[in-house]
């Protein structure tokens, strides 16, 4: 059944502009915290392969490219613990973006976030996972108001 979705961006600007603000300060705390372009990128791609947002798919695949993550990391990052194409940093930002866009059992959580923690600084680790709260919420807002891939 197809039903009209309401573009809650569109009906709520006010709202739409706060999410703005939210992801324009995580973006700069990223930036400052020197979590680096292909980190934001690769955690932005997995949360909206994992959350099934076409649209986020498309601008942050491509903003991956244009900051360096290869083409091969993009067509294997939902697999990526069975590549060896991801670096200790990479796997913990990819860590961190998962277990903040599903919330597994406290014990996965607590294993996985313990293995991030091997890899990024304290400062690395607050910006991935704000990056990853981010795109959860752009997500949501594409998804449930079914935003459409432009040509």
């Amino acid at each position: 059944m197809d039903v009209a979705h309401v573009f809650i961006d569109k009906a709520d600007p006010a709202a739409y502009r706060a999410a703005i603000g939210m992801a324009s300060a995580v973006s700069a705390a990223a930036k400052e915290r020197g979590l680096a372009p292909t980190l934001v990128e690769l955690i932005n791609v997995r949360v909206s392969q994992i959350n099934g947002c076409a649209t986020c798919l498309d601008v942050h695949a491509r903003k991956a490219t244009a900051a360096g993550v290869t083409s091969r990391q993009l067509a294997t990052v939902s697999q990526w613990r069975e590549t060896e194409l991801f670096d200790a940093r990479e796997q913990a930002a990819l860590r961190l973006a998962e277990i903040t866009t599903a919330l597994p059992d406290h014990d996965t959580a607590e294993r996985e976030y313990a293995r991030a923690r091997t890899a990024l600084t304290d400062d690395e680790v607050s910006a991935a996972v704000w990056v990853a709260i981010a795109i959860n919420t752009f997500n949501r807002v594409s998804i449930l108001s079914r935003h459409p891939v432009r040509p």
